[in-house]
């Protein structure tokens, strides 16, 4: 393998024979990984492949059944992440691990204060962070609440918090999948500063492309195996999405695609507004068509109206202004749809966030795979849940969209992120809904899923049905859509054909040119 190390120098990382189960799933077989000091390493795979087992593993979370674990060429034994720390390795979880209510400060310190008395351990971590950001080029605002810090900020508070308990291996799970695609930028600028300085990084991801930019090496397991360990000039977008999957992957746009022709408008928005308790305008003036036998993509960084629009659009949230058709409805912003009446005509939403809101995780999955729906006749018999139906429908719902393990009765938290999203998914579009509408359909989604996720929305489509895609993924937008509305605060920045689009056709409406 080749990598950016100096030569002769032991591994930052060397992972032999590592083997793990838990029960039946045998999530690690005798895996080996070498991680060459002061490298970006990927580390990539589908959806329960064993990747974030293997890391976690390596962070002390997990005990191997089997294998032992080198540090910098001497032999450890890493019992818990105290003992992970102590060594050197920081793990940034996709899922940040901060507390809401306290400063960023305060995050930092949590755990790690370094005396009992508050004020002074506070000066004494401020100056040490201070000249950390200088060095790092990692800037955040340390007295800010957590819970008022923007994602991308949210993201550097972490690397920060592992760099401050001394982390020279940093392993980074998924971190681009909440992120725009400036922020991403940044991060890779910052994770280069750190490769520069020695620090070794270890990147979970699902998107090659961040792959083939970043990293000096990468490592891809399926099914609990190692099939693929090189340098990163030895291999291809192609082929790492082959050795993931054991199968060839077309994610891009299919020649002729387009579905069988545009039919009747299914839906239509006039004048939307919708002004925060903050009085930002989150949406001005927005009016928006849906037709049958069509995929609207919607273009954006984050954070221009997106959310807000989804919501406006599944009568989630009621606009200041505007008005709605949905079939033979009409809305005004003092009268507005409702969820309910929304599936009643025939429309359905997957959310950009399945965690927040399109699953309850401790439910089982037959439980999410019913909710929104439990009060339809199919389900509900003078107020007594038909729970055997459900299971039944659950299980349906599994086989038909390849959800992973077919078990109804597991609880929802239990799925990987991909077959989660495959349930919400599957939950919204067996009612046969004449519009979709779906945030981020693949976000934190491995690329195999991604495959299916998108051949469902075409078939929607081609179908009669009226599809909504909105993505912070400028590839998937270009993939899926007939045609392309782009959001830049607030407004409707411009509206193209696919025929149309290109990257720098988009971005320069992402960026506010009309």
């Amino acid at each position: 393998m080749a990598a950016a190390g100096a030569a002769g120098a032991p591994p930052a990382v060397a992972m032999r024979h590592i083997d793990k189960r838990f029960g039946a799933v045998h999530a690690n077989r005798d895996v080996h990984l070498r991680v060459a000091a002061g490298t970006v390493h990927g580390i990539v795979g589908e959806n329960g492949a064993g990747k974030s087992t293997l890391m976690s593993i390596l962070y002390g979370f997990y005990q191997a059944d089997a294998g032992e674990i080198e540090i910098d060429g001497r032999t450890a034994r890493i019992a818990g992440s105290r003992e992970a720390i102590r060594l050197g390795i920081g793990m940034v979880h996709q899922h940040f691990m901060l507390v809401d209510t306290l400063s960023a400060l305060d995050n930092v310190m949590l755990g790690a204060e370094p005396n009992w008395r508050l004020r002074p351990a506070r000066a004494q971590v401020r100056g040490e962070l201070v000249k950390l950001m200088q060095d790092t080029g990692l800037q955040v605002d340390l007295d800010a609440l957590v819970a008022d810090l923007p994602v991308g900020e949210r993201q550097r508070l972490e690397i920060l918090k592992a760099l401050y308990r001394g982390a020279r291996i940093l392993i980074l799970d998924e971190p681009t999948a909440v992120l725009t695609p400036q922020e991403t930028e940044q991060l890779f600028d910052t994770l280069r500063g750190l490769r520069g300085r020695g620090t070794t990084v270890l990147l979970i991801t699902h998107k090659l492309k961040e792959i083939m930019a970043l990293c000096d090496a990468v490592t891809v397991m399926r099914a609990g195996q190692v099939v693929l360990d090189c340098g990163i000039q030895d291999t291809s977008i192609d082929g790492l999405a082959e050795a993931m999957v054991g199968r060839r992957v077309n994610l891009a746009r299919r020649e002729g695609d387009g579905g069988a022709g545009i039919g009747a408008v299914l839906l239509h928005a006039r004048g939307l507004h919708w002004t925060d308790a903050l009085g930002v305008a989150r949406l001005a003036d927005v009016s928006l068509t849906l037709r049958a036998g069509e995929i609207v993509g919607v273009a954006g960084v984050s954070g221009n109206g997106q959310s807000e629009l989804l919501d406006v659009l599944s009568g989630l949230l009621a606009p200041t202004q505007g008005e709605l058709t949905l079939g033979p409805a009409t809305f005004s912003a003092g009268r507005w749809l409702g969820t309910r009446q929304a599936r009643e005509l025939r429309l359905a939403h997957v959310p950009e966030d399945r965690h927040r809101r399109g699953l309850v995780l401790p439910f089982a999955a037959w439980e999410s795979a019913a909710l929104g729906y439990q009060q339809q006749p199919r389900y509900d018999r003078r107020g007594w849940m038909r729970q055997r139906r459900m299971k039944s429908d659950c299980a349906a719902m599994m086989e038909r969209y390849d959800v992973r393990p077919r078990n109804p009765l597991l609880r929802s938290s239990k799925f990987s992120g991909g077959n989660q999203q495959k349930l919400v998914l599957a939950r919204e579009a067996v009612h046969e809904p004449q519009v979709l509408l779906v945030g981020q359909p693949t976000r934190g989604v491995d690329i195999g899923a991604i495959e299916f996720i998108h051949g469902r929305l075409r078939a929607m489509r081609d179908a009669g049905g009226a599809v909504l895609v909105v993505s912070s993924e400028l590839d998937e937008i270009l993939a899926l859509s007939d045609r392309v509305v782009v959001m830049n605060a607030g407004r409707i920045a411009g509206e193209l054909p696919i025929e149309q689009c290109s990257e720098g056709a988009l971005g320069r409406l992402m960026g506010g040119a009309h």
